[in-house]
C-alpha cells in the first residue's frame, strides 16, 4: 500500500503542477532567458525591503519590450494566476513582495530615458529608470526631477508611481502626484492605458491621481512623463540643536505658521543622530536631543532673506546651537547623513522595521514622547528621522528576525505607533504605502464601508483581483478577526504571512 499523501506534499504538488503550467505558456510569448522558476533563480524576488515576510513567488518573468509585458499579462490573465509588478525591490511594506501561486513581473529591463525635452521641462523615462538617473540626464541642461526619496540612487521610477514616493524636498516641491504628468501601462488583461496627458489638465474624472499611489493594484507602469524643474542657483542648509522633544516639535510647527516653506525639513533624534555620525560623519551635533535640518534655496537674496527668518524663528523657540552651511559641500554633508539614515540603522541592528504614519505637526512632540514610551513597554530601540515639514514619521524599531518574540514585539510596537498616529489625527502611511505590512492598522483607520469603496476601484480595474492580491485593502473577514483580538487585548500584526 502506498503511503498516504500529507496535506505539506499534496499542495507541493499542485504547485509544481501549476508552475509547470504557467511555465509553459509563458515560454510561447516570451525567450527562454526571460524566465526563472527554479528555487535559487527567484530567491532573491521572494521580498522587498520589508524583509520580516518572505514568500518565493512561482514564476519571475523579465520582459524587454511593451508587447513582451502586454502578452505576459494577457496570458495570466487567461490562466487566472496572480501578477506582482516590481521595479528596484527597494519599497518597504512589502507591497512587491511575491505571490506564491503568482508570476513576479520585473520591470527591471525597462529603464530607458525616451525623451528629455529643456523647452517643455519634461522627461519621458521607462518604468524602470532610477530615480537619480532622471535628475543625472537632466543636469545638463540645469534641470531636475524634485522628488528625492532616500533610496533615489536605486529605486525606480515605476516604483515611485506605485507608492506616490516623497523625499526630502517634498515639503517645497510636492510628491510624486505632482511631479508626474503621464502614466502609460497595461491593465491586468493586456490592455494599452494611459493616465494624464502632455497638457496641463485632462478632460473628465482625474485617474492619474488615482493611479499614483495605487501600490501595482490597478495597472503595470511601463512609462512616466515626468515634469523637470530648474536648479535654484543657491541652496543652504541650517543644522539647528535641540536640548528638548517638545521644543523641537514646536520649531517645525513655528517655522510653518510663520509662513516659511522651507525646501526641506527634516528631523533626527539622537539616537539616530548618533547611528548616522558614526556611519557618514555628517558632523551632526550629537550632545542635542535632536536636530531639525532647515534648507532654504533659490536666489541668493531670496536664501539670505529666508535664512534669517528662520534662524530668528529656531532660536526663538529655544535652539540651543545653529550652524549654517557654508558651502555647497558642506551642505551635501549634512543631507548626506539624513539620506543614509536607513543604512547607518543597518550597521547597528540585525534588522530594522521603518514605520510611515503622518500626523499634524502639532503633535510632533507628543508622537515622539509616545513612541520612548513604547520602546520600554515593547523592550525594543528605535530610532527617528522624518520629514517633519509635513509631518510623515518614520520611526526605526530594532530587532533580530531570527528572535521570533522580537519579532512579534516589533510587530505589536509597529501597530501602536500605527494606531497612536490615527488616535492624534494622522494617518497609518506618508509615502511608503500600505502592502502587507499596514493591512490591519487599514482598519483601525478606515470603516468597512470606505473599504469596500477601496475595493470598488479595485474592481473597476481588475475585477478578478489578479494584481497584487492580498494587499493595501483589508477585507471584512480580516477586520472582524482584527477587531475580535483588540477587544481581548492581544495584536496580532500578521499571522498570515510568511516570515523567515
Amino acid at each position: 500500500m502506498n503511503a498516504p499523501v500529507s496535506s505539506e506534499q499534496q499542495a507541493s504538488l499542485e504547485r509544481a503542477e501549476r508552475q509547470a503550467r504557467v511555465v509553459a505558456a509563458l515560454q510561447q510569448v516570451v525567450p527562454q532567458h526571460a524566465l526563472l522558476w527554479n528555487r535559487e533563480d527567484t530567491t532573491p524576488y521572494e521580498c522587498d525591503g520589508l524583509t520580516a515576510y518572505r514568500q518565493r513567488p512561482l514564476v519571475v518573468v523579465l520582459p524587454e519590450t511593451y508587447a513582451e509585458v502586454q502578452a505576459v499579462l494577457k496570458t495570466c490573465h487567461s490562466l487566472d494566476v496572480p501578477v506582482v509588478a516590481r521595479g528596484a525591490g527597494t519599497g518597504l511594506s512589502g507591497g512587491a513582495m511575491p505571490h506564491k501561486l503568482g508570476v513576479t513581473l520585473s520591470l527591471a529591463k525597462f529603464n530607458k530615458i525616451l525623451k528629455m525635452d529643456p523647452a517643455s521641462r519634461t522627461a519621458v523615462v521607462q518604468g524602470g529608470v532610477r530615480n537619480l538617473a532622471i535628475s543625472e540626464a537632466a543636469a545638463p541642461h540645469n534641470l531636475y526631477y524634485a522628488p528625492d526619496p532616500s533610496s533615489q540612487i536605486a529605486c525606480t521610477i515605476g516604483g515611485n508611481v506605485a507608492e506616490n514616493s516623497g523625499g526630502v524636498h517634498c515639503l517645497k516641491y510636492g510628491l510624486t502626484v505632482h511631479n508626474v504628468l503621464k502614466v502609460r501601462g497595461f491593465t491586468i488583461e493586456g490592455d494599452d492605458i494611459e493616465f494624464g496627458s502632455d497638457a496641463l489638465d485632462t478632460p473628465g474624472y482625474d485617474l492619474l491621481s488615482l493611479v499614483v499611489g495605487s501600490e501595482g493594484m490597478l495597472a503595470v507602469t511601463t512609462e512616466v512623463t515626468v515634469k523637470l524643474v530648474p536648479k535654484p542657483q543657491l541652496a543652504r542648509c541650517i543644522m539647528a540643536s535641540f536640548d528638548d522633544l517638545r521644543k523641537t516639535g514646536d520649531a517645525v510647527a513655528a517655522v510653518i505658521a510663520a509662513g516659511i516653506i522651507p525646501a526641506g525639513l527634516e528631523m533626527m533624534d539622537k539616537p539616530m543622530t548618533a547611528a548616522v555620525e558614526g556611519f557618514v560623519h555628517a558632523g551632526y551635533d550629537l550632545t542635542a536631543v535632536a536636530i531639525l535640518l532647515c534648507e532654504s534655496d533659490g536666489t541668493p537674496e531670496e536664501v539670505e532673506e529666508e535664512i534669517g527668518r528662520m534662524i530668528e524663528v529656531l532660536t526663538r523657540c529655544g535652539a540651543t546651537a545653529i550652524t549654517v552651511s557654508q558651502d555647497e559641500a558642506e551642505r551635501l554633508r549634512f543631507w548626506s547623513g539624513r539620506k543614509n539614515a536607513f543604512p547607518a540603522s543597518g550597521r547597528i541592528s540585525p534588522d530594522y522595521m521603518c514605520m510611515d504614519s503622518t500626523i499634524p505637526r502639532k503633535r510632533l512632540a507628543d508622537i515622539l514622547l509616545a513612541i520612548g514610551e513604547m520602546e520600554k513597554k515593547y523592550q525594543l530601540r528605535c530610532a527617528n528621522v522624518f520629514h517633519a515639514g509635513d509631518g510623515n514619521l518614520h520611526p526605526l524599531i530594532m530587532f533580530d528576525a531570527n528572535d521570533a518574540d522580537q519579532l512579534h514585539r516589533c510587530e505589536l510596537f509597529g501597530a501602536d505607533i500605527l494606531e497612536t498616529s490615527v488616535a492624534m489625527g494622522g494617518t497609518v502611511t506618508g509615502e511608503h504605502g500600505v502592502g502587507v505590512e499596514k493591512l490591519n492598522s487599514m482598519c483601525v483607520q478606515f470603516s468597512a464601508a470606505e473599504n469596500e469603496q477601496m475595493f470598488g476601484v479595485k474592481r473597476a480595474f481588475d475585477s478578478r483581483g489578479l494584481l497584487n492580491p492580498g494587499k493595501v485593502i483589508p477585507t471584512l473577514q480580516r477586520c472582524a478577526e482584527y477587531g475580535k483580538m483588540l477587544v481581548r487585548g492581544g495584536k496580532i500584526a500578521h499571522p498570515d504571512l510568511p516570515r523567515f
